[in-house]
């Protein structure tokens, strides 16, 4: 770290202070949390964004809506509007947020959307018709509700024991609550990541009994795809625009200097709003080229360009092996107590 950041620490004991407050005050059951009265799925992480949280929510609707009825309760970050909504035909990535709009518009589920997801959950419960399971997206935080099995999710390029709290670090809670989670997901692993490495990262997590420790690799699509059309990857032989509004787009950067294809960038923060004045950027650079972006991101983008010109590359999570994914659905499953 630079020597500046140093000045940064005691607001960051400050910061640890608060929350380490605030964690003892749910822990003593003086600040209350409900447990769901239907199985429920929290996904959260320790850090602040880009751990692959959406890419996890997005596997488990695929899993679950085989057999199920899953039901997504996500805040709706950056959206444009407040309170309890349901995600319909007319949303919008403005009006649900990017994520939320993305698992619907691509599974057709149930998802609803919230700032205080206790009244998200109130609403679902007050329901006639309800959901087999529900996927609480960012929970590790919003402690009012305690789901019956915790995934927290950190990436493989800064898991959450190498961290220091915010603004320091980039940590939003303190090592020491990974005690919450009943699975620890480790993301966005390198291909050729060996069992003795992933040995080497469990013993230092060092989980306890009742916890799990898995590791994931993004797996990248073969196509390239919008709610039109797709076209291949490998034969992309033209320039093309990339734009992204994530977290990280350093994997995603990279999967693609990988192929034989040339592209320019245009990077913007995660969630981005894209305003007037980023759509004539981006026309500008654009210049006949087609667009490519990330699915979350081709919510916010889809009104502003025709359907041959935007497209995005669908992504992933994989385990190694067939056996570690048998042995997480098993163990998620015993948690909820789904079947």
């Amino acid at each position: 770290m630079k020597k500046l950041s140093w000045i940064l620490v005691p607001f960051a004991i400050m910061y640890g202070g608060i929350i380490a407050l605030r964690n003892i005050l749910f822990d003593l059951k003086i600040l209350p949390t409900q447990i769901p009265l239907i199985p429920s799925i929290g996904i959260g992480n320790l850090n602040v964004g880009g751990t692959g949280k959406s890419t996890l929510v997005d596997y488990l609707i695929t899993y679950y809506k085989q057999k199920k009825i899953p039901l997504v309760l996500s805040r709706g970050y950056k959206r444009k509007t407040r309170g309890v909504i349901i995600a319909n035909d007319k949303s919008s990535a403005m009006t649900i947020g990017d994520e939320p709009y993305q698992f619907f518009s691509k599974h057709k589920i149930g998802v609803i959307v919230c700032e205080k997801r206790k009244e998200g959950l109130d609403f679902i419960m007050q329901k006639k018709s309800k959901p087999d399971i529900i996927i609480f997206d960012d929970l590790m935080q919003h402690r009012y509700i305690t789901p019956h099995c915790l995934i927290t999710t950190t990436s493989f390029d800064q898991i959450f024991f190498e961290d220091h709290l915010l603004p320091y670090g980039r940590l939003r809670e303190h090592i020491s609550q990974i005690k919450r989670a009943n699975i620890i997901l480790v993301t966005k692993c390198p291909n050729d990541l060996t069992h003795h490495d992933q040995l080497k990262i469990k013993r230092k997590i060092n989980p306890l009994s009742y916890q799990k420790v898995f590791f994931t690799k993004l797996d990248y699509g073969k196509n390239i795809v919008n709610k039109m059309t797709k076209k291949s990857l490998a034969k992309l032989k033209f320039h093309f625009l990339l734009v992204t509004g994530i977290a990280n787009s350093e994997y995603l950067v990279s999967f693609l200097k990988s192929k034989p294809i040339s592209f320019e960038h245009l990077k913007y923060p995660n969630h981005h709003n894209f305003s007037l004045s980023d759509i004539k950027k981006i026309m500008r650079n654009k210049q006949g080229k087609i667009v490519l972006t990330t699915e979350k991101d081709f919510g916010r983008l889809e009104p502003y360009f025709n359907s041959n010109e935007l497209f995005y590359l669908p992504v992933g999570m994989k385990f190694f092996t067939k056996k570690k994914e048998n042995e997480f659905k098993l163990f998620l499953e015993k948690n909820i107590k789904v079947f």
